[in-house]
């Protein structure tokens, strides 16, 4: 699905996600369970859009994204608790959220247009 947005930009944060992982277990980081949930919901992001891009139904992709939605704001959760548990610094925390946040209001826009589209 080259050229689509949401597929490109969760692919890419998922990318992110995994580096962040990474980056913070080399840091040593205690908090494993915290980094675990984070790499968990973020990852699913784009593992939920890309299996909407081969849905069954309207009904299917909508279910689909609204899942990605789901995951995205717990994303943004762990992504809170990491930076105001001193995990990454504001410049880290910015970096990553502003990019989940971009996901949550496509998403968004995304699943409100096509429960409009199914309400016509």
């Amino acid at each position: 699905m080259e050229g689509n947005v949401i597929v490109e930009k969760t692919k890419h944060f998922a990318d992110r996600i995994v580096k962040m992982q990474q980056y913070l277990v080399g840091k040593k980081e205690k908090n494993v369970d915290m980094i675990r949930q984070v790499v968990k919901s973020g990852t699913s992001i784009g593992a939920n859009v890309a299996e909407g891009q081969f849905a069954q139904s309207k009904a299917d992709f909508f279910a689909k994204h609204t899942i990605a939605l789901k995951e995205a704001n717990e994303t943004k959760f762990w992504l809170e608790r990491l930076y105001s548990g001193g995990y990454l610094s504001e410049k880290e925390f910015n970096s990553i959220y502003t990019d989940n946040i971009e996901i949550i209001k496509i998403l968004t826009s995304i699943t409100k247009t096509v429960k409009g589209k199914a309400n016509e």
